[in-house]
């Protein structure tokens, strides 16, 4: 039997309920185009307000996320590998690795020992690192201060051995001191990459007594780029560039002077020496990334971009 429904157009229907089901059909779909429709809404919002890209290797991202890497590009940040400078941190060469001896030095540091007890670093600054700091830095991606945070974190953990039962669980707390920007480089960029990492970093150590210090060094005067210098000429540049705020709160203190990026160690020892000097009893030095000699002049301009102030 046929019948015209007004409306709806022509269905053709018997006793057997085909009717019934074409209209119960319709009316499904109906229901269904306002989900469809919101999340079509959401899909598009989600394409407007987050990168569709990594912003390290340009893969599609298919998962929200405040920081837009990819899944593959954290994995791929690796920690330092090999025998390795039990003060600088530097890499040791083969020679130095098979010397036999029962300190892991290197030559620089056998010459001539910094103001700092040790410093560690998760990784190279030659991989995926140098563009994760950088997104932090100058496209000025906060979230990425979190990942960063997990890495220096680490890269504290690696001096555990080398820290005293006192440092680690008694007496005075370790001050955690960022290095700073001047304040005019403070106000252009907005914020203190080093101090973000720091914070960050504090979620995820344990066992040590630290407490985050980021107004007792300040740096006075704005330095030269470290670009292209001597070692020498750095030394000179940074000279008198930083200053303690509180030295009554140093000391009898241990200090873990914190950065993004050790390229030749100037401005962590320029700080170890200014901190000591005004009563810390020890300086330790973390970084999230530093350079390998090898690859310091190749790290210095990558782009156009200069590494960071660390120097």
């Amino acid at each position: 039997m046929r019948g015209d429904v007004p409306g709806r157009g022509r269905f053709v229907f018997s006793s057997t309920g085909d009717l019934t089901r074409a209209v119960a059909t319709e009316s499904a779909a109906r229901e269904r185009l306002p989900a469809s429709w919101l999340r079509g809404i959401a899909e598009s919002l989600f394409a407007t307000i987050f990168p569709s890209e990594c912003r390290l290797c340009n893969a599609f991202l298919t998962n929200i996320s405040r920081l837009p890497v990819c899944d593959e590009c954290i994995s791929a940040l690796k920690p330092l590998e090999g025998k390795l400078c039990d003060i600088c941190g530097e890499r040791l060469s083969h020679a130095q690795s098979m010397s036999g001896s029962d300190e892991d030095i290197c030559a620089m540091c056998r010459n001539e020992a910094p103001p700092y007890v040790a410093a560690s670093a998760y990784g190279s600054y030659d991989t995926q690192l140098r563009d994760l700091i950088h997104l932090l830095k100058y496209d000025k991606v906060l979230p990425a201060a979190a990942v960063l945070g997990e890495k220096l974190a680490q890269a504290i953990k690696r001096m555990q051995d080398q820290m005293t039962e006192q440092t680690l669980f008694e007496g005075p707390p370790l001050l955690l001191v960022p290095v700073p920007l001047h304040s005019s480089k403070s106000r252009e960029r907005g914020f203190n990459q080093a101090e973000l990492i720091a914070r960050a970093a504090l979620k995820h150590a344990v066992g040590q007594r630290l407490e985050l210090s980021t107004h007792l060094l300040r740096r006075r005067r704005v330095t030269e780029s470290q670009i292209g210098l001597t070692q020498n000429q750095r030394k000179q540049n940074l000279r008198g560039a930083f200053a303690v705020t509180e030295p009554d709160k140093l000391q009898g203190c241990e200090v873990l002077l914190v950065d993004d990026v050790f390229t030749t160690g100037t401005t962590a020892s320029e700080c170890a020496r200014v901190l000591r000097r005004a009563g810390a009893t020890k300086v330790w030095v973390a970084t999230v990334a530093r350079t390998l000699k090898k690859s310091v002049q190749t790290a210095e301009l990558v782009q156009g971009v200069p590494v960071a102030m660390t120097g």
